[in-house]
């Protein structure tokens, strides 16, 4: 702006400029004898610059400097609006100002500091009040949480959690952690920190970074045994829990599980013996021995913190083949046997002899030509041994849900026709219907569990 004044200043004429100063010194808003020094140096006469430097009263005339503005106004983005007195001052050189003119900017320069002091100090009781009401929410939440139910106990570290997010009937999102300090949980759905977590029950549903539900629950055996790190393919729980129906396993017994995977059937045969039972795991690859190890100890670890008591240290889990394993099963009898193992045939000739009679020995068989080949070594054997049954376990998920209209309100019955006397119900009275009176849709689950295995009973007889 300085620049373009002094440009245009030196294309004026210097009896136009006189005039122009002449009206502003009238109405009292420039002080014309200093300005018109300062306008000296904008002549281009050479006689007018020999006049001035041939004064003895001339001094240095300030250069224009471009007009202040209000720093905190800056700040904001915008200036306040200006007076024309204002415009038209700050066009010219600050020392060319009437004592007016200063009286005036001081008013409004004082006028603007304290709109701004006021919003500064509202801006300042906004984020007190906003903490404020941050500590009293955290502070109930955190008096909500530990208003636990007798006999439970609030999330610890080191527990194992699940984690789950379900949207229209369907999971979104499932994922098994182990809670430590300083860790979050990622997802697509954003982040929630293991502080957040930490001394909260079971079962709380925490909000995500971006504002999403997710569920913080311990997971169960089942749910366990499904999420945790694996190195071959898991006994499936429904095949699972078939097994243990077929063993007849109580507290107490003594079972042999031969082919460990990654520890699932151990576990479920550690919870069926309880402390008094135990369990002989064997395993022929040592990967796969070394993962159902650790499973079986971080399953252990969890229920101690989860609990409080320890959970019974009932396996045993050797490396090994169990078909040459004659010493280590010497001097053992076993109440049932469980193998997962691909020829489970050329292994029955060490086992039978250990088992009690009448007990039973479940197989777990991927495949049916699996399922051929051990009832043709059977056949071929001499051993004490009957097939009861072959089973596939098969679940079949279902959807049950209220009919809902477009709008995500409930359909309701229609009446029979000819009943006058029932009206259209009103829009207020929409979501409260009665008993029975909402339609519900019922089908299959569009995700159901395929084939897992076959399983074989077989169960040892005296001839």
């Amino acid at each position: 702006m300085a620049f373009g004044l002094n440009l245009g200043l030196s294309f004026m004429t210097r009896k136009f400029s006189r005039k122009c100063f002449m009206c502003f010194e009238r109405h009292n808003v420039v002080q014309v004898k200093p300005f018109l020094s300062g306008l000296r140096s904008f002549a281009s006469d050479q006689d007018d610059s020999k006049r001035d430097s041939r004064s003895s009263d001339a001094s240095v005339t300030p250069a224009f400097t471009s007009p202040s503005f209000s720093h905190r106004a800056s700040l904001f983005g915008r200036r306040r609006p200006l007076s024309p007195l204002e415009r038209v001052s700050q066009l010219l050189p600050e020392d060319t100002l009437s004592q007016e003119v200063w009286d005036l900017r001081d008013t409004r320069n004082s006028e603007v500091g304290r709109l701004e002091r006021n919003t500064e100090n509202d801006v300042k009781q906004n984020c007190q009040n906003e903490r404020l009401e941050k500590e009293e929410a955290a502070s109930h939440e955190q008096a909500t949480a530990h208003a636990c139910v007798s006999g439970e106990k609030p999330i610890s570290f080191g527990e194992t959690l699940l984690a789950e997010y379900r949207r229209n009937r369907r999971m979104e999102f499932r994922k098994m952690f182990q809670l430590k300090e300083g860790l979050k949980i990622h997802s697509n759905w954003g982040l929630i920190a293991h502080e957040d977590i930490e001394g909260r029950p079971t079962g709380r549903i925490l909000h995500t970074s971006m504002g999403i539900p997710i569920l913080i629950r311990r997971p169960s055996l089942e749910e366990f045994t499904l999420f945790m790190k694996r190195g071959p393919a898991i006994a499936y729980p429904k095949d699972a829990s078939a097994m243990l129906t077929m063993m007849d396993v109580t507290e107490g017994d003594c079972v042999l599980d031969s082919g460990s995977g990654s520890g699932a059937m151990s576990l479920f045969l550690s919870r069926a013996v309880g402390c008094k039972g135990s369990v002989l795991s064997m395993e022929i690859r040592e990967d796969h021995h070394r993962r159902a190890v650790l499973n079986y100890q971080r399953w252990r670890s969890s229920w101690s913190i989860r609990q409080g008591e320890k959970w019974p240290d009932n396996v045993h889990f050797y490396h090994g083949d169990l078909i040459s394993a004659g010493s280590l099963l010497s001097g053992r009898g076993f109440n049932s046997v469980a193998l997962d193992m691909i020829n489970p045939h050329l292994a029955l000739p060490a086992v039978v002899p250990h088992l009690h009679s009448g007990s039973v020995c479940a197989v777990y068989q991927a495949n049916i030509t699996q399922v051929i080949d051990l009832m043709e070594g059977l056949r071929c054997s001499a051993l004490p041994l009957v097939c009861e049954r072959i089973i596939e376990v098969q679940y079949r998920d279902w959807l049950v849900s209220p009919s809902l209209k477009k709008d995500g309100t409930f359909n309701r019955r229609k009446a029979p026709c000819g009943d006058d006397d029932e009206s259209e119900p009103s829009e207020d009275t929409e979501d409260l219907t009665p008993f029975g009176d909402v339609p519900y849709i019922a089908r299959p689950h569009p995700e159901q569990t395929s084939h897992t295995a076959f399983l074989v009973k077989l169960r040892k007889i005296l001839k």
